[in-house]
Formats: C-alpha cells, sequence, structure tokens
C-alpha cells in the first residue's frame, strides 16, 4: 500500500513506514491510500468465529503492507487491543428500573448500589423477558487512558517503534490535544527509548483527569500549556512540520490522527461492534462524537471495504461548522467555542478532508451516508440526566452528545436501530458529571493516583516562533 498527499494526488507515493514517521506531507497534506482495499465476503461472512485479534490484524495487514512483518504486526496488534470493547444496550425508557444493570463506568465493576437507580428487580426481569431496545453504546473506555484513542495511541506507538529501533537519532513526537489525546500518546510513548514526545494542550479547556494524565509522567513526556484554543495548538503543530528548518535539525513526527498510523487502526472497534450486533439482517446506524473527524473517517473507511452500517451521524457540539456544511453545501470556519465536550471543541476538522476524498467531493454522496447534528451544552446536561435516570446508564458529555444525535435520527426514520460511540469513561469528567447526576463516581484504579500529583507544564503563548525555539532548544 502506497500513500499520496492529499494536496498533491499527483506528486511521488510513500510507504506505510514513510506516511508514519513523516506523520504528514512536506506539503502540508495529510496522507491517504492509493486505494480502498475490500475486506474478503468470507472474512464478513464468518466474522463471528474470529478473534478480536485476527480480525484487526486482517483488517490492517493490507495497510502496512511489507513494512512491518507479519510476527511483529500480529505483536502489536495484540498489544493494541487488549482490553475488551462491549456493546451495551440502553434500556428503553419506559422500562422498569432493574430490568437491566446500570452500565459500568469502572471497567469490570458497576456502580455501587447506592448509586444504582436499579436496585429491585422488575416483574420484566423476574419472566425473563427483555424489553426491545434501539439503542446501544459501544464502550471504548475501557483502555488504560480510559479513552477511545488508546487504540490509535497504542498502534501507532509501537509501530513507530519498529520503525526507528534502528535509528540513532531521537525522535520526537509532537501532538496537539483537546483533551483525550494527549493522556493516550503519554501513556503510550511513555519511557520508551529514544523518543521524545511533547503535547499541546489548550490551557483551561480539557477536564482536571485528562488535564493530571497529559502532565504528570514526566521523563519523555513534555507537556505545553497553551494559551488558545485547540485549533491554535493544531496550527502549531502544522506549522512545524511544514518548517523544514526544523525538519533538518529533528526527527519529527506526529500522534495527533493525521498520521495514518494514529488513524487506520480505529477501524478496528467497529468491526468488533459489528461481530456483536445481533441482527445481521439489518446493519446499525452508527453515531460518532465527532470533533478532529478522524474517529469518524475511520468508521466511514471501514464502510468502504465493507463493514455494514446503514447510516453514519456525526454528532457535534456547538461547533457546527460540519453540520452547517452538510446543510447549506459551504465550508466556513469560524473561531471554536469551548463546551462541556471539550474533545470536540475543533472549528476546523483536520480529517475531514480524508471523508470528502473518501466521496470524491462529491456532496451530494456523503449527504446519503452522513447526517451531522449539532447539540448544545444545555441539551448535553439534559441528555446526561436522561440517560442515568430513564435508561440506567452514565455517559461522559461526549457520549450524550453522541446517545442524542441517535435519538433525533431514529425518531425521523422509524424502525432504524444504532449504537452511538462512548468515547470516554465518565469519570475524566467527574467535575461536570456529577452535578448534574447528583451522586459521585466510583474512581477507577488508573485514575485515583493522579488525584495526588501535581501537574508538570510548560505554559506558552500560541505563537509558532515560540514552539519552535523549545523545540531547537
Amino acid at each position: 500500500m502506497q500513500y499520496y498527499s492529499l494536496n498533491n494526488p499527483t506528486g511521488a507515493p510513500v510507504s506505510f513506514k514513510e506516511a508514519t514517521i513523516q506523520g504528514q506531507a512536506p506539503d502540508k497534506g495529510l496522507y491517504f491510500p492509493q486505494s480502498i482495499p475490500a475486506l474478503p465476503k468470507t472474512l464478513l461472512d464468518n466474522i463471528d468465529t474470529l478473534s478480536r485479534e485476527e480480525l484487526a490484524y486482517q483488517v490492517i495487514r493490507p495497510y502496512t503492507g511489507d513494512t512491518i512483518p507479519e510476527p511483529e504486526l500480529r505483536r502489536i496488534v495484540a498489544e493494541t487491543i487488549n482490553f475488551d470493547f462491549p456493546l451495551v444496550p440502553i434500556s428503553p425508557a419506559s422500562s422498569t428500573p432493574g430490568e437491566r444493570p446500570i452500565a459500568t463506568v469502572s471497567p469490570g465493576e458497576p456502580l455501587p448500589a447506592s448509586a444504582n437507580p436499579a436496585t429491585t428487580p422488575s416483574a420484566a426481569a423476574s419472566s425473563g423477558k427483555t424489553p426491545a431496545t434501539n439503542s446501544w453504546a459501544l464502550e471504548l473506555f475501557h483502555g488504560p487512558t480510559l479513552a477511545f484513542k488508546d487504540v490509535g495511541a497504542r498502534f501507532m506507538s509501537r509501530c513507530l517503534g519498529y520503525f526507528v529501533r534502528d535509528t540513532h537519532r531521537p525522535v520526537t513526537v509532537l501532538v496537539a490535544t483537546s483533551g483525550d489525546t494527549g493522556g493516550a500518546v503519554a501513556s503510550g510513548f511513555y519511557d520508551v527509548e529514544g523518543i521524545n514526545v511533547v503535547i499541546l494542550y489548550p490551557s483551561g479547556k480539557v477536564s482536571s483527569v485528562q488535564e493530571l494524565q497529559l502532565t504528570t509522567l514526566g521523563k519523555n513526556i513534555t507537556a505545553l500549556e497553551v494559551n488558545g484554543s485547540f485549533d491554535d495548538c493544531q496550527q502549531m503543530v502544522k506549522e512545524a512540520f511544514a518548517d523544514q528548518s526544523i525538519k533538518q535539525k529533528l526527527f519529527l513526527t506526529s500522534a495527533n490522527s493525521i498520521n495514518v498510523a494514529r488513524w487506520l487502526p480505529q477501524q478496528f472497534y467497529y468491526f468488533f461492534a459489528w461481530q456483536q450486533w445481533a441482527d445481521k439482517a439489518h446493519p446499525p446506524v452508527i453515531c460518532v462524537p465527532s470533533g478532529n473527524f478522524g474517529n469518524i473517517c475511520a468508521g466511514i473507511l471501514a464502510h468502504c471495504s465493507g463493514l455494514p452500517a446503514s447510516h453514519f451521524i456525526a454528532a457535534c457540539n456547538a461547533n457546527d461548522v460540519i453540520p452547517m456544511f452538510l446543510q447549506t453545501g459551504e465550508f466556513q470556519t469560524k473561531p471554536s467555542v469551548p463546551t462541556l465536550s471539550n474533545a470536540m471543541d475543533v472549528a476546523n476538522p483536520s480529517n475531514f478532508v480524508r471523508i470528502l476524498e473518501l466521496f470524491g467531493k462529491h456532496l451530494p454522496s456523503l449527504q446519503k451516508t452522513l447526517t451531522a447534528y449539532s447539540i448544545s451544552d444545555e441539551e448535553t446536561i439534559t441528555a446526561i440526566r436522561r440517560l442515568f435516570t430513564d435508561h440506567h446508564y452514565l455517559a461522559d458529555p461526549h457520549g450524550a452528545v453522541g446517545w442524542l444525535a441517535l435519538q433525533r435520527f431514529l425518531e425521523a426514520h422509524p424502525g432504524e436501530k444504532g449504537y452511538f460511540l462512548e468515547t470516554a469513561h465518565p469519570v475524566k469528567f467527574y467535575d461536570t458529571v456529577e452535578p448534574i447526576i447528583g451522586q459521585r463516581i466510583p474512581l477507577p484504579d488508573s485514575v485515583a493516583p493522579l488525584l495526588d500529583k501535581q501537574k508538570q507544564s510548560k505554559k506558552i503563548e500560541a505563537h509558532y516562533t515560540i514552539l519552535k525555539d523549545f523545540l531547537l532548544s
């Protein structure tokens, strides 16, 4: 598999290894595969019989080509996905509390009885009948940093570690984060020999737990607290990759979803969800909380390769550039606004150009596959409360945006069923969620020690020259 720059499709292509190491093409374009592999029909027909490791390997193998030997790639895949990806039904609002357990909020552990509104078995439960539901949550928060980005960060860190194993120059991984990427990348690359990580994040615009995850490791992890927005951070990173004077002195690569090794493995959990989808005759509507659009782009890419799906929904917050584009056909960027679902506070999503490429930049074709909704903070608060009180499910703000967007689509399309991506553990946003539900969220083992640590970050202004001076120093 070769990759071309979206800024210059006729330019010289590069291998998966080169695309991973470079992160972004020299002309500032994102790399894109020259062809979209079609998964064998036999694989999709027999998907229920495959292990997750085998399925993920078959999905990613065409994209890596001959750059990684099979045994090494199988090891990387196995280490990337060695946690759960459950598809959890959301109980109907009319169901009696107790018809099913409350969704887990600590990996492997339910809420304690005092926090569980569903404590008394109902008649439906005792009779063995299960109420019908049309919504599920694909929980992606059971990894080490409790967010979906663990998958991409773990895969990329292992690929990059393999590619630079014989390199004598230190590698600098430069990444911008609106929240979860920073913690996932910091965890994935922590204490990896020969690799230094520099993370830019917007000051005051990530949750307290997210900030602790990306600022408390030390060693080869450096956090730069930028006085600006995520878009400012992302722009500074892009400028660094386009600056040849820096690239001559540093072995620089990116760990944002602009990097193919971060973007492509996110296909895995869409196929895991299909494995768990009971009604194979009726593919699901898939709703993805969307900020930089790398996650939903991976899902649509999987669909182009053969993943069954009825429709895709981009669930956005008040940053509504893409919902407006799909309605009007005009792409008008504007400054991002802070919201409760901070990881989606992106005004100019980088990965949307990849989605456009998948559809040949033909808007009517895209509109047949993708719908986008903008959800306000007030609606997000109501959704969190409704999910907890009426449906016995505890969601984080991003998942709540996804659930509400899915409900809007299902209400307009009776008979459809679907799932939303619960992209982060609710405890990462405890300071937002706990006042809404009026209860404490149990702390997972991976979070409790963070609360006693002090963040280590360097505050900088949102000017590229400051970042450049820091990198060169």
